[in-house]
This record gives structure tokens, C-alpha cells and sequence, in this order.
């Protein structure tokens, strides 16, 4: 099918500026430039190398590369680029080490931040390298090569503490110059937008203003929501089309689709919680949360999975009869049919089609997901950084514009600080939110100084709290509310990938991200837990950390490799779960969180799976993000006729069992987050009562992910839209209902 390629250029999305005290003197910054170096390191021939900068190989290795990266490279021309690319070192670039700068002030959190710079300050002493590298000479003032030598000795090494340091230090490494580097997505051919992509109209939103002052400022409504994402929209159109007044905030800014989609490194920061990264307090997750205009629904991937029924049966069991109602499922169907969601206008990438045939080949189940694109094919393989086509329905296409059309306004900019409460025969009686509102700069845009802060308070007759599963259990608590389960019981459905090459060119960035899945798995110990198959995001900055490191031309190499990828990721549905907190110093969201050794079979289980579906189609290599798992390469003579059963595949099968999920080391990832203001049949065993409100208090609701009563096992969107379809319906009968305005 030929694409009609439209020219489109997003408009530039500027950073807000950073703090002007350097978070690291400059004996830190050499030490750590030259471990980033020597992670992504310039590459020359031995004859022309400078060997103290430049990590020399020999001239025929050399010319060897060149060779293979210039018959991947997307441009024809390629000489100059593939050795440019080479010649590349991290540090080389000034935007690497702005961006360390952001994640370090903005994004690290205290303890981290102190951790690091400890670790710099040994590296940078001789009795310190002595201790960690076995050199008296410290890291920064050794040669590239032996600091690449001490990087890999760090991650075999015996001591936790070594590994944990290689770990630490690769992960950063190349995030940071996958995210800043000028030559590999020329090399990959990666485009800016999505390729046919049709620039999409959006609702004109207007947001109310305050002027300058020192007062508080105070307005009054009878509902307001906290937060503009896939909750909180669904309650403000529900709570509006019945008549009431209805006010909206959300701590982050409104990008039109013009904006989107946004360049990676742009949109980790403007759109994601942390700047798109929250590390577990062991380091062994990395979590990614959406925090912008429309919340997850503005950066996800359009899958729209409905509650399954084993996991309706678990919740109604517990005492929520709710989930087995018909009212539960009209308001599934309700949702869907908001936002358009079928899986009838479906085109599967190679990556899906892989996942659907493979599976297919190995009796496997597995089906469509369906989509919320309006009934339209989607082609938004960038749609983690918004969708400028507006095809895909989530709350800024949906659900807020239509609360619009019926009154609601909505405040952004606006950091919800506490619920304000009044005291009523006992009962904390919820009357409003007080915040602090940000305005944009003088340019209208977040890059500059705003031109106004001030607090503000919000009068309410009702408070719904759809902040999300990371942050509305840190807002009660700011509130000064004592449940001992909020912040508890959280669950992310983690996740661990499964990557493979193959010999045709795939392009993984291109077409839909996930509209398959494999559901075989799902149900392993008869309670219902296990894992999904589904298809990934293939950005390169949220693909390519994930490849090993073994030295820096290897890495290299393989980075441009991407054309011919595909990945597939394996969620747990976890049995066992975990808590967010806030950060005794900066009052930010931590995360207790240590994938249990049951959820780790079931992982290791799905990660088998996902092997042997992409070797029935036909992958020339497959590889994990495991630490002492060696890559699979098929053997060019291996009889077809074997199938899965080709020992050389069984026994690599087997070392990836046996090696297991090494700690320090092995990361999973979590885009899915659930569970800690959980819905409960009393107040002993949840922080809301069935009909979301939260118990010990009135007036008080949570419509969020954060209410499920453990986790869904699917892409939550559809399911907390549809229980915050069914809290905001009743918070509007408690209110009577009104004539629209």
C-alpha cells in the first residue's frame, strides 16, 4: 500500500532552563566523561588512532566495519557518515552532557544524586581506583582502553557492588547518547515523523489564567478534578454533560498536535514523569509514566484490552460484585465506543505479524488488539511521544473536548499541593484543592521564566483524584491522610523483552506499535497469573538501552543493526506487588519494588516463548537484555525440518534458564502501573470504597489506575476509563442531576 508522504515539521519544543549551580564540580565531570567514553568511545584504525582518547582497532577490523555499516546505512551515500559514526564518542557532543546535567538537578533523586558523585569522588583518588578498578591511576586519567578493560571486568565481577556499578553506568551511557547522538538515527534511517503521517486538527483548549499576586487566589466549582488523563478525562465529560460545573488540573502544559510528535529527548522530559525514568529503590525496575495533558493516554500505544474475566471473578470475589455486573460492562463498552476502538482496520507490522504468525505455527493463543483510533488504520510507530495525527482517541481528542463542549475548564500548570478538608461530626469532609499555579513564559511556551506563580485554591462541593497510580497516593498523603494502604499494593505488570535480527529489512519504528498479542501464558498457576506476549515500542531510545554491551564497537555495530529488528515484551500479571512513598527529602515518588521470585518464573516462561516464536520465523539471531546470556546465532545449514527442536536453539534455551535474572544486573521495565489507593469491600483492606470514594473522609473520590484491586493483566486504559466511567456517574447522581449548561 503506497503512502501519500506529506512534509511536516513539528514545532519546537524548548526545554525549561536549567539550575545555574552545576550539580558537579569539574574533577566529577572528567571522571565520569571519561567512563561514558569509554561505553561509547571513538573508534580508528590502529594507524591513525590517538590511543589514549580513541579506542584502536586494527586497520583490517577497521575497514571491516566501515564495510558493514555502510551496507545497513539508510543513507547512500555513507562514507563520511559511517565514519563519523565511529569517530563518535559520547562526551562529543555538548547536548550529552546538558542532558546528564537535566537528569541529574531535575530527575535524580537526593540519595542517587549523593551515591553517584560518592562513587566519582573514590574513582577520582588513587586509593579509591585502587579499591574499585585494581589501578592506582584513577579511571579519568587511564586510556580508553583500559577503562573499556575496567567496564568489563566490572560486570563479571564477584563483588555486588561492581556489577551494580556496570550496570549503573552502561544504562546511562547509552540512554544519554542514543537520546544526543547527531549520527545513528541517519545511519538507521529513523525519520522525524511517522512516515504518511497527516497532520491532525485538535481542540482548541483554553485554560484559565491568573494575574499576578500575592493573595491566594480562589475559585469556586462543584466538581474538581485532579489530573487530565485517562480517569480524569472521562469523569470531567461525564460530570459536564450532566450540568455541573467542572474544573480540570493538571501540573503539566498542553503541546497541540503542530508540537507532535516530539523528539525523544524533548518528550521524556515534557511529557513523562522523571523525565521518563523511575528507578525502584534496588534499581532492578525501570518505570515509565506519562505526566502531561491527557496524562498515559497522550504517550501510549492505542491497545484497548478489556478486562479479562478471571481477573473480574478475583476482583467481585473480594467483595466488589461491581465487576461482574453488566453496569461494568456497559461502561467498557461505553468508553470504546467513545473512542472508536476496533480491531477491523488493523495493518500488523513485521514485528506483529511475527508475534501473530509464530504463535500461529506453535498452537499458541493469541488474537488482535484492538485499537482506539476512531475506526481508522494508525501508523504512529512515535505515538510514545504524542500523535500529531490526532488518530488515535485518548483524552485530548476525546474525552476532554468533550467535557468542553459542555462548560469544563481546565487549569494547567497547576501542582495540586493538598485536599483541603472541613470537619463534620467527625468526618474529614473533602471542600477543595490548594495548589500552585505556573504559567507559561512570555512566549507562551515552558522554556523561559513564567511570567506568573501563585497559589491558588479551588472551592468544591466534590474532589475526584485522578493523578495516577505514582502520584494520587503522595497527594493524600500530603493531605494528611494515614491509610495504611495508600502507596501500598502497587503492581506494574514488569516487563522483560526479547529482541531478534532478522535477514529482511523490517524498519520497527514504521506502522502501528502493538496490535497483537499472545495470550497462552496468561494464566499459569490457575489463579491467574502469568504473562502477555505483545509487541514493543522500537523508538531507538527506549529500544536500544536495552542491547548488551560488550565493548564499544560491538555496540556499535549492533545499534545500527536496528533496521532489521523487532522486539517483543513479555508483562507480568504479578502475584506479588509493591509501594510507592515519598522521598523524605524532595517529597518525590519512590518505589519499593522487587519482582518476586514467583513472578520471575512466569517471566522466564514468557521470555522462553517469545524465543521460540521469533526462531519459527525465521530470526537469524536472538538476543536478551540478560547479563551472561550470550546471543543466539541460527547455524546457515539448520534443517528447517527440526523446528524448536534444533539442539543448538534448546541448549541456548536452557543457558538462559539456568543464568535466570542475575541481581545486580538484570532491569526489567514497567509501563503499567496499578493499585495504590486500591478499591476495597472495607476500610481494612483498600484506601476507596466500591463507589470510589475514599474511605474515612466525604466528598472525596480516586478515578485512576490506582484504584484496581490488584493488577489487570492487560493494558489498563480501557479498564480504569471504564471504573472511572462508574465513580464519576455516581459522584454525579450524589450531586443531582442538572440540565447541561
Amino acid at each position: 500500500m503506497s503512502l501519500t508522504v506529506e512534509p511536516v515539521s513539528p514545532k519546537a519544543t524548548p526545554l525549561p532552563p536549567l539550575p545555574p549551580d552545576d550539580v558537579l564540580n569539574p574533577a566529577q565531570w572528567k571522571t565520569f566523561l571519561a567512563i561514558v567514553d569509554a561505553i561509547i568511545p571513538a573508534i580508528r584504525p590502529h594507524s591513525t588512532a590517538d590511543a589514549h582518547l580513541e579506542i584502536a582497532v586494527s586497520d583490517n577490523d577497521y575497514s571491516k566495519s566501515i564495510s558493514t555499516l555502510q551496507g545497513i546505512s539508510a543513507e547512500a551515500d555513507s562514507d563520511v557518515l559511517v565514519a563519523n559514526y565511529l569517530a563518535e564518542s559520547a562526551s562529543s557532543n555538548p547536548a550529552l552532557r546538558e542532558s546528564f546535567y537535566r537528569m541529574l538537578a531535575l530527575y535524580m533523586r537526593p540519595s542517587m544524586r549523593k551515591d553517584l558523585t560518592f562513587v566519582l569522588n573514590l574513582l577520582g583518588t588513587r586509593a579509591g581506583s585502587l579499591l574499585l578498578t585494581g589501578f592506582i591511576t584513577p579511571i579519568a586519567d587511564q586510556s580508553v582502553h583500559v577503562r573499556e578493560t575496567i567496564l568489563k571486568g566490572w560486570k563479571i565481577a564477584r563483588l555486588p557492588l561492581l556489577r551494580q556499578l556496570y550496570a549503573t553506568f552502561t544504562a546511562l551511557s547509552k540512554r544519554l547518547w542514543i537520546l544526543t547522538t547527531p549520527t545513528l538515527l541517519r545511519i538507521l534511517g529513523v525519520p522525524r515523523v511517522p512516515v504518511g503521517m497527516k497532520p491532525g486538527n485538535g481542540f482548541e483548549f483554553e485554560f484559565i489564567q491568573f494575574p499576578p499576586g500575592d493573595e491566594i487566589a480562589t475559585i469556586e466549582t462543584d466538581v474538581v478534578v485532579v489530573g487530565s488523563g485517562c480517569g480524569g478525562g472521562v469523569c470531567a465529560k461525564n460530570l459536564a454533560e450532566s450540568g455541573h460545573r467542572v474544573i480540570v488540573v493538571e501540573k503539566s502544559y498542553h503541546w497541540t498536535p503542530e508540537h507532535l510528535p516530539m523528539r525523544e529527548a524533548d518528550g521524556l522530559n515534557h511529557l513523562f514523569i522523571n523525565g521518563g525514568v523511575i528507578t525502584s529503590d534496588d534499581a532492578s525496575i525501570s518505570i515509565v509514566a506519562g505526566q502531561a495533558w491527557g496524562g498515559g493516554g497522550t504517550v501510549n500505544w492505542s491497545a484497548c484490552l478489556q478486562t479479562q474475566a478471571f481477573v473480574r471473578k478475583e476482583w467481585a470475589d473480594s467483595g466488589l460484585p461491581f465487576f461482574t455486573s453488566a453496569e461494568f460492562q456497559q461502561s467498557l463498552d461505553r468508553v470504546c465506543a467513545r473512542m472508536g476502538v476496533s480491531a477491523d482496520h488493523i495493518e500488523q507490522t513485521r514485528s506483529n505479524q511475527i508475534l501473530m504468525e509464530g504463535a500461529r505455527k506453535l498452537g499458541y493463543t493469541h488474537k488482535p488488539v484492538p485499537q482506539n483510533t476512531g475506526g481508522n488504520p494508525h501508523r504512529c510507530g512515535h505515538c510514545s511521544f504524542g500523535c500529531g495525527s490526532c488518530e488515535k482517541q485518548g483524552p485530548v481528542v476525546s474525552f476532554l473536548p468533550d467535557a468542553a463542549r459542555s462548560g469544563a475548564d481546565f487549569i494547567e500548570g497547576f501542582q495540586a499541593d493538598r485536599i483541603l478538608f472541613s470537619s463534620a461530626q467527625g468526618d474529614k469532609v473533602a471542600i477543595g484543592v490548594e495548589g500552585t499555579w505556573t504559567s507559561r513564559d512570555i512566549n507562551g511556551g515552558v522554556a523561559g521564566e513564567p511570567t506568573v506563580r501563585r497559589k491558588v485554591i479551588i472551592k468544591a462541593k466534590r474532589v475526584i483524584v485522578s493523578s495516577g497510580t505514582m502520584q494520587s497516593p503522595l497527594l493524600l498523603l500530603r493531605s494528611g491522610l494515614r491509610n495504611y494502604h495508600i502507596g501500598r499494593n502497587l503492581h506494574i505488570h514488569p516487563a522483560g523483552g526479547v529482541g531478534a535480527i532478522f535477514d529482511e529489512e523490517i524498519k520497527p519504528w514504521e506502522g502501528a506499535i502493538l496490535t497483537s498479542v499472545v495470550s497462552e501464558f496468561e494464566n499459569m498457576d490457575g489463579k491467574g497469573h502469568g504473562v502477555k506476549i505483545e509487541a514493543t515500542n522500537m523508538m531507538p531510545s527506549l529500544w536500544l538501552v536495552f542491547l548488551q554491551w560488550e565493548d564499544g564497537l560491538q555496540y556499535k555495530l549492533q545499534a545500527a543493526r536496528m533496521r532489521n529488528m523487532i522486539g517483543h515484551v513479555v508483562i507480568v500479571r504479578e502475584r506479588d506487588g509493591g509501594q510507592v512513598y515519598p522521598d523524605p527529602i524532595d517529597g518525590q515518588v519512590r518505589v519499593k519494588y522487587t519482582t518476586s521470585g514467583f513472578d520471575k518464573k512466569s517471566m522466564m516462561d514468557g521470555m522462553v516463548a517469545a524465543a521460540k516464536i521469533q526462531y519459527v520465523e525465521g530470526a537469524r539471531e536472538i538476543f536478551v537484555p540478560t547479563p551472561g546470556v550470550p546471543t543466539f546465532v541460527r547455524d546457515a545449514a539448520t534443517s528447517s525440518d527440526t523446528g524448536i527442536n534444533d539442539a543448538k536453539f534448546q541448549a541456548w534455551l536452557e543457558k538462559m534458564k539456568s543464568v535466570g535474572f542475575p541481581t545486580p544486573g538484570t532491569f526489567f521495565a514497567s509501563a503499567h502501573q496499578m493499585g495504590t489507593c486500591r478499591m476495597s469491600a472495607s476500610a481494612k483492606a483498600g484506601v476507596v470504597d466500591p463507589q470510589g470514594q475514599v474511605w474515612g473522609t466525604k466528598n472525596l473520590y480516586i478515578a485512576d489506575a490506582s484504584v484496581f484491586p490488584s493488577a489487570s493483566g492487560v493494558n489498563p486504559m480501557v479498564t480504569n476509563m471504564a471504573i472511572s466511567d462508574w465513580i464519576s456517574r455516581g459522584v454525579s447522581k450524589g450531586l443531582g442531576e442538572r440540565s447541561k449548561l
